[in-house]
């Protein structure tokens, strides 16, 4: 006999604003639900079809009427509501302007310190994710985002030579995500190996932000087997910033520039880090204090089929 099936957990997504304080400090953005009457961080169901990360900042916007950028992964809370259980998965997120306007969902937003903050929020799961976005051991934002091209096929089917391989109908789907999904992390440059697939990858992206695809060919996988050094140092450049910069790689270079940098997988050490095709590494800060996301792709429903 079949057991019943588990009821679908609700899907929710949300931001923890964050601005310079004038004292060096930092201060939260928290807001209070009218129909709710409870102080609490922006979030939102996510709607059909749509990735977390898009849902959090459409969320944020919404509910607060400011311009964010995205940083690093916060927690992932879970609780349950009227009896169902409920998902919300956070970002830590800059505010870079825009001004907040009293709404439908939100009709008052206050700017605090960490502590102020969480001592005014009126659950105990949103002072968790506060306490983890007040972390000072890792930084709030990202600084390089490295992806891996699109499917590209099998080089044994393509007639001519690799480095002209094109993104079959997958990959240009992936990069048609990705020029969706990478603007949220406030990007400014754009760059890729010198790869046909690598170039298409980010080109959609490029477009979108109207600048124009920087060829680096230290991160192709043959130039980086035979000078390493060459592509770990333009990493360490870019990782000091200023800005965010995307960088279109391969998937025999990826995982030893990360293992540099002492990301492994599953964090076990020796053990290499995914770089499905298509997928993203959201990096900032430095080697022992390193936020290193992974997107293995921005499909939300990546298992599906093509």
């Amino acid at each position: 006999m079949s057991s019943p099936a588990e009821p679908p957990v609700i899907a929710a997504a949300g931001g923890i604003v964050w601005r310079p304080a004038d004292d060096g400090g930092t201060e939260i953005a928290v807001v209070h639900r009218a129909r709710y009457d409870d102080w609490s961080l922006p979030k939102g169901k996510l709607d059909r079809g749509e990735h977390a990360l898009g849902a959090a900042h459409r969320e944020v916007v919404e509910e607060t009427g400011l311009d964010v950028v995205a940083g690093r992964r916060g927690l992932t809370t879970r609780y349950a509501v009227d009896g169902a259980a409920k998902r919300v998965d956070y970002w830590l997120m800059r505010c870079v302007g825009g001004s907040f306007v009293a709404n439908d969902e939100v009709d008052e937003l206050r700017w605090l310190p960490a502590d102020e903050a969480a001592g005014l929020c009126s659950h105990d799961h949103d002072r968790q994710v506060m306490a983890d976005a007040a972390r000072a051991d890792v930084p709030r934002e990202v600084d390089l985002l490295l992806v891996r091209h699109g499917r590209a096929g099998h080089r044994h089917e393509f007639e001519g030579p690799d480095e002209l391989r094109p993104l079959d109908a997958k990959g240009r789907r992936q990069a048609q995500r990705l020029a969706a999904a990478l603007p949220l992390f406030g990007p400014t440059t754009v760059a890729a190996a010198g790869r046909v697939r690598c170039r298409q990858t980010v080109a959609p992206l490029a477009a979108s932000l109207a600048v124009e695809t920087l060829e680096w060919p230290e991160f192709g996988e043959q130039e980086f087997s035979s000078d390493p050094e060459r592509a770990l140092t333009a990493v360490h450049r870019l990782l000091a910033g200023p800005g965010v910069t995307v960088v279109c790689s391969q998937g025999a270079a990826i995982p030893s520039l990360l293992q540099a940098l002492g990301v492994h997988g599953h964090g076990v050490p020796g053990l290499l880090p995914p770089a499905a095709k298509g997928s993203t590494w959201a990096l900032g800060g430095r080697p022992g204090a390193l936020v290193a996301d992974y997107y293995r792709d921005f499909d939300p429903d990546p298992d599906a089929p093509s």
